[in-house]
């Protein structure tokens, strides 16, 4: 019931409806396609990877050479005839893997450093607040273009460079909120029944900080895609001839404006998401702060 209410409280404001809509579309779409992917590889049946597609992403037919979307290709096609739309849906569930991945990765390693440092203050703090402060002295698509190109071209490599800049933010968000809990008198309450300090942090200051996180980290997806696009935007993505959103943007802008639709809509695409995951993450803000 609880559950119920929730959802629709969110849907009662018109810009988080959308935000939910879009978001649920989008992970929803990238686990069914990303299973048959899956299912396609294991059973050595690639075929099955785009049976719900209108077109094979990856078959070229150079006398479609760059349509203008119509009924038949709703985004056109590429300099190789293939069908963008049927490219950008195959996409999908590389880029969720990879949001989902990094903002769990974050959170993981940002708890590790940041709750500590919050409930314990003193030399922790000290110690763990100053290593997050290096890593956030580097800018963060910076350290992530010189990790991955350290490293290679690799999905698992871009999501390894993208947790390292990603988990100082949540490191100094936990800590704000495990210092503003462990004030709270359920916390003194639960000092004097003679809770452990680590009981303390996973049973109070974890728990009533996780609807921050979880609004926090809504916003954040989209965010991650974006970033992650520019990664293979500037060529350290996922290596052709695998369709990924942000190589086939750099791609088309090598013929922009003539062929606009190339670059311009998976680029749509991209922002849609980054839109509607802040349009859900500050409804789900809202939400939670209304629980208060």
């Amino acid at each position: 019931m609880s559950l119920i209410r929730n959802l629709r409280k969110l849907a009662s404001r018109p810009s988080s409806l959308i935000g939910l809509i879009i978001v649920l579309g989008f992970y929803g779409w990238s686990l069914v396609e990303g299973i048959l992917q899956v299912l396609g590889s294991l059973l050595q049946m690639p075929k099955l990877g785009w049976a719900l597609l209108p077109y094979n992403p990856y078959l070229y037919t150079l006398t479609n050479s760059l349509l203008a979307p119509s009924p038949l290709h709703l985004m056109g096609t590429d300099e190789l005839g293939r069908d963008i739309w049927s490219r950008v849906l195959y996409a999908a569930p590389t880029d969720a893997m990879v949001s989902i991945l990094v903002i769990a990765g974050g959170i993981l390693i940002g708890g590790l450093v940041g709750y500590p440092a919050g409930y314990y203050g003193k030399s922790v703090d000290e110690v763990n607040m100053r290593v997050t402060d290096l890593f956030l002295a580097f800018p963060a698509l910076i350290l992530a273009l010189a990790i991955e190109a350290t490293l290679g071209r690799d999905v698992a490599y871009a999501i390894i460079a993208l947790v390292v800049v990603w988990w100082p933010s949540y490191a100094r968000l936990v800590r704000g909120e495990a210092l503003k809990i462990k004030s709270m008198k359920f916390v003194d309450a639960a000092l004097l029944s003679g809770l452990s300090s680590m009981a303390i942090i996973s049973k109070h200051i974890v728990t009533n900080s996780l609807n921050t996180l979880i609004s926090y980290a809504t916003i954040d997806l989209g965010n991650t895609i974006l970033v992650y696009s520019i990664l293979s935007f500037l060529g350290l993505g996922v290596p052709a001839p695998a369709p990924e959103w942000g190589t086939m943007v750099a791609a088309g802008l090598n013929v922009f404006p003539q062929w606009w639709w190339y670059a311009v809509l998976p680029g749509v695409v991209i922002a849609v998401i980054v839109i509607g995951s802040a349009l859900l993450g500050d409804g789900l803000r809202d939400m939670f702060v209304g629980e208060l």
